[in-house]
């Protein structure tokens, strides 16, 4: 026992004694603020008696659910989380609240609102780390206003399968993409002195079973892929906690795992935040030695291992004495970098929420991608005589994501759909839509139309008035929440049925998809336009009618492939989605109960990189995005290490588009990998040269616990796409290796 906790502790503690972490050591300015910080928890820490070293090491779940709360303590207020401060020490409590789309509205019980940002799939189709940066510091001011200095955001998770329920709150499916832009979020975040999370660590890939799905997966692959998304998100935005996932990885609980959290963070990453358990992720005392910091939500686990067992295993062995201390000058550390004892936050705050608005509404407009537009169908005239909504409650408002990241006004949804489940989670899950309705947007852009509106309930009813109008617009939805996955990627209500029906009425038929997920078309080659609004947040309605009438050009791009069909998939079913009921909890239904989530099928090649490899066109790829003006990308100069290129917009309109830079051979051998992009806005006939730095981990292997790139020749092209690219250009480049 005791060799082994020696063992593991020599790992953590040595991790402690690297003056910076990986992330600090890339931000300019902040070694000193760092060094600072944990020599002002070394001095707290040498002040604290032993009852105080477990008390910034377990918290509750600041809310009704589960076992119930009768009061709140003090200094808490309505949100996920809540940790007692030390006042003696001057210690600030921690309140803690969900999530990266804005302060989460636990179903109006803090009788307030906030602002909604758009989905993380519709921000990260910005490809703006910029846009997320300012979208960031938005959420973060909002939720220190309410008295927050903990926010949970900061979803790095690559989707791994689209038909997963948090798709829509995590940004890409590749490392690159996600961990630029997520870095961003968190740095806008927690440029309000309060923390940001980066979550879920690691490899968590779908709702199913979400406490006991193990996700296998070899080393190299995790390295390559999802951990190097968290690895770069960490490096870019500095985050001050992780929170681990529900899930297992390779058969051990993420809050739980020695070598997540020890070998890959503390260790390899040199990372000097606290990493807090997932809400009821806790299984044993063990999670200590492994890693974890703080349990979170204790009243969910079975037991709080983090208080009262943790100090009696303190007081009887100075290893285990040595990682309480080390847990204390972690979460300590990050309170002093952040600054919440020298800055409060204090519920009451002012809060500009229109000034908000505009920022949602802002990254609302970057992230609608247009997947179609033939013969020019869109924009829209605005002498367009008689138009026809159907759908999607466009009347009311636009489709938000359910679970912990729900976010609405003070007012709250505009239109609610009961599951009648009554399992102490339906609010949460519930599909709900924000009160920015896409008609009434349509409307104040087309004064002088008809515009008459259809639930498409009645698909006789919506072909009537799709005959009449000069164009239809139909917007169909698909709800995505926290605590279930998707069976397939059809849309739900029979809305692929009204779509071939209203198509067939109307061939100036434009189809707006308000989703979490991608989703099949059966009926595209019918439509005269398509638009992904994705969740567009709370100037949703309004962005989705900028676009539509040209008052914006589209200019997103999608983080996420769109497969034909599930066929395409590396797992064609979800594991375990037909054996088990779905289950907000996500704990076994019995304790036998096992999913076994395969990614070594895939390995590192996850999105676009698994239809590269099959050598599968998918019926829209991973980058694609259509304007309502022509780009062309020219000059590509590489040598392996940055790239130059231009870019020129060849059209009539203003408009934004992004460079794309791939490799697409790795040392001879066949292989893509997203290695540059940059964002980039032009006037008619303008250019601008482009330069990107190329990350060496990108052209790398994960071997022998370090990086390799091998001898060789590597390709690089430029692409509109992932799918389509442009004249390749070869690079010789010489071994090389080295560690994280």
């Amino acid at each position: 026992m005791h060799r082994r906790l020696a063992s593991t502790l020599s790992v953590s503690l040595g991790a402690i004694a690297l003056v910076l972490t990986a992330a600090a050591a890339q931000a300019k300015g902040s070694e000193a603020p760092l060094a600072a910080a944990e020599a002002k928890a070394d001095k707290t820490l040498a002040q604290m008696t032993p009852a105080e070293k477990t008390v910034l090491t377990h918290g509750i779940m600041a809310l009704p659910l589960g076992p119930t709360l009768p009061t709140l303590p003090e200094g808490a207020i309505w949100g996920a989380g809540f940790i007692h401060g030390i006042p003696r020490l001057g210690v600030p409590a921690l309140t803690e609240t969900d999530a990266s789309l804005g302060v989460a509205y636990v179903m109006g019980m803090r009788k307030d609102g906030a602002t909604g940002l758009p989905s993380g799939l519709s921000m990260a189709s910005s490809w703006n780390p910029e846009a997320l940066r300012k979208s960031g510091a938005m959420i973060g001011s909002e939720a220190r206003a309410k008295g927050f200095n903990v926010l949970l955001a900061g979803g790095a998770n690559l989707m791994r399968d689209p038909r997963a329920g948090r798709t829509f709150e995590y940004f890409s499916e590749d490392p690159l993409l996600t961990g630029d832009l997520v870095g961003a979020a968190i740095g806008g975040i927690q440029s309000n002195h309060i923390i940001s999370t980066i979550k879920h660590f690691a490899l968590n890939g779908q709702e199913t079973g979400r406490k006991f799905v193990s996700s296998q997966i070899s080393d190299p692959a995790a390295r390559e892929s999802d951990l190097l998304a968290f690895q770069i998100g960490i490096e870019k935005g500095q985050p001050l906690a992780v929170m681990c996932a529900y899930n297992k990885v390779n058969g051990a609980s993420a809050c739980d795992n020695d070598y997540l959290l020890n070998t890959v963070l503390k260790k390899d990453w040199g990372y000097k935040g606290f990493v807090m358990s997932d809400w009821g992720a806790v299984p044993s005392l063990e999670t200590a030695i492994h890693g974890l910091d703080q349990q979170s939500g204790e009243q969910l686990d079975k037991q709080v291992w983090l208080d009262k067992p943790l100090a009696a295993a303190a007081a009887k062995d100075p290893a285990w004495a040595a990682r309480l201390d080390d847990m204390n000058r972690r979460v300590l550390t990050s309170i002093y970098a952040a600054g919440l004892d020298a800055n409060p936050a204090k519920p009451g705050g002012a809060i500009d929420f229109e000034a908000d608005a505009k920022i949602s509404g802002d990254i609302a407009r970057q992230g609608i991608v247009l997947l179609r537009n033939e013969g020019g169908a869109l924009p829209l005239a605005a002498s367009a005589k008689r138009i026809a909504v159907i759908g999607g409650y466009a009347n009311a408002g636009v489709l938000t994501g359910g679970g912990s990241s729900q976010v609405h006004g003070k007012d709250g949804p505009v239109v609610t759909i009961q599951s009648g489940e009554h399992t102490g989670f339906d609010a949460l899950i519930a599909p709900t839509w924000q009160p920015s309705s896409p008609m009434q947007a349509i409307k104040a852009l087309a004064p002088g139309a008809t515009v008459t509106y259809r639930s498409g309930d009645v698909i006789a009813d919506a072909v009537a008035q799709a005959k009449k109008a000069n164009v239809a617009i139909v917007f169909a939805v698909k709800p995505s929440s926290e605590g279930f996955d998707q069976a397939d990627l059809s849309l739900p209500y029979g809305q692929d049925e009204l779509i071939a029906a209203v198509t067939a009425a109307n061939p100036h038929t434009i189809v707006v998809l308000e989703t979490g997920n991608p989703v099949a078309m059966p009926w595209l080659d019918k439509t005269a336009a398509v638009m992904e609004a994705w969740f567009p947040g709370a100037r949703g309605g309004e962005a989705i009618a900028d676009v539509l009438f040209g008052k914006v050009n589209p200019s997103g791009h999608l983080p996420i492939t769109f497969p034909k069909s599930v066929d395409q998939l590396p797992r064609p079913v979800l594991d375990g989605y037909n054996e088990f009921e779905p289950n907000f909890a996500g704990d076994p239904p019995t304790p036998d109960a096992r999913i076994t989530a395969d990614y070594n099928i895939e390995g590192s090649d996850v999105g676009y990189r698994w239809f590269a490899r099959k050598g599968e066109a998918p019926l829209f790829p991973f980058g694609f995005g259509l304007s309502y003006t022509t780009f062309a990308s020219t000059g590509l100069k590489t040598d392996g290490k940055t790239a130059s290129f231009t870019l020129s917009n060849t059209g009539k309109v203003q408009g934004a588009t992004v460079g794309q830079l791939y490799m697409v051979s790795q040392a001879g051998t066949p292989r893509q990998r997203l290695v540059g992009f940059q964002r980039v806005d032009l006037a008619p006939g303008a250019s601008q040269k482009v330069s990107v730095t190329i990350d060496p981990r990108l052209l790398a292997e994960w071997k022998d616990g370090g990086w390799t790139i091998a001898a060789g020749d590597y390709t690089f092209a430029l692409g509109s796409d992932a799918q389509h690219l442009g004249q390749p250009v070869k690079v010789h480049l010489s071994a090389r290796s080295w560690k994280d």
